[in-house]
């Protein structure tokens, strides 16, 4: 019953967002927002970015809505960092996804991640098979919306695991500190997360990270105690047991 008066309450700022997506973010972001081509090398890694744009203008992102296609450069390491906000959205994506795998650096095979995140509703069975095919790792699946998306996150997550990764190979990003999911609502998903056995990366706007994360929309305890659930969750998936438990204590148990 508290989940569906948590879900029933918020389910609103869905339609209220959706009025506000077009108006002015009513946060400042703390650091300039990156556009335009990106391509550097950093060590054995590559950082690039091939598009740029996305449909939705989510209230909370500065991803212009305009689409930009600038091309795969050149790829020069074997491990390679995709700074797309939204790859999935272009038609273009299956196969810029199966050119990138094709590249070669030294005669050998190169290695993805979409930093980030794929977004579920573009998401299809032959994309999800092309990602594996073509090696891309540490899937990052963005839940930033509402628990009653629940299926069509779980259908994603299937997806996923039938082109061949494993549930701990996934992970969900959450946006936190917030207005649109509050703090119990997101101890919602995370629930459901535990009983899909996949991450969560916890996000907290804007492009904050702890121990220099400021309330906004979340109290300041709300934030750390949500930091400290997601850190735990994620022990648990990586170990399938709680690595800060250092033995089992047997006393008191019968013979």
């Amino acid at each position: 019953m508290m989940g569906q008066q948590v879900v029933d309450k918020y389910a609103k700022a869905r339609t209220d967002v959706l009025i506000q997506q077009r108006l002015i973010k009513e946060v400042t972001l703390k650091k300039p927002y990156s556009y335009g081509s990106y391509n550097k090398v950093r060590g054995n890694r590559q950082a690039i970015r091939i598009t740029e744009g996305c449909v939705w203008n989510c209230p909370w992102c500065y991803e212009p809505t305009e689409i930009k296609i600038f091309g795969i450069p050149q790829i020069v390491r074997n491990e390679v960092l995709i700074y797309d906000m939204n790859l999935l959205c272009k038609p273009e994506a299956v196969n810029i996804i199966r050119e990138l795998g094709a590249v070669r650096v030294n005669g050998k095979v190169v290695y993805y991640e979409l930093v980030c995140g794929i977004d579920y509703r573009f998401l299809t069975q032959e994309i999800a098979y092309a990602l594996k095919e073509n090696r891309f790792k540490k899937i990052r699946l963005a839940w930033d919306w509402h628990y009653s998306d629940q299926r069509k996150i779980k259908n994603a997550i299937e997806m996923l695991s039938k082109a061949g990764y494993q549930r701990n190979e996934i992970m969900l990003f959450f946006l936190c500190n917030y207005r649109v999911v509050n703090y119990e609502e997101s101890c919602l998903k995370l629930d459901l997360a535990k009983v899909w056995n996949v991450k969560v990366c916890d996000c907290y706007y804007d492009g904050q990270v702890f121990p220099h994360v400021t309330p906004m929309f979340w109290t300041d305890q709300e934030n750390k105690s949500f930091r400290k659930k997601v850190r735990k969750h994620n022990q648990l998936v990586n170990f399938g047991i709680d690595p800060e438990i250092s033995s089992y204590n047997t006393q008191g148990c019968a013979n």
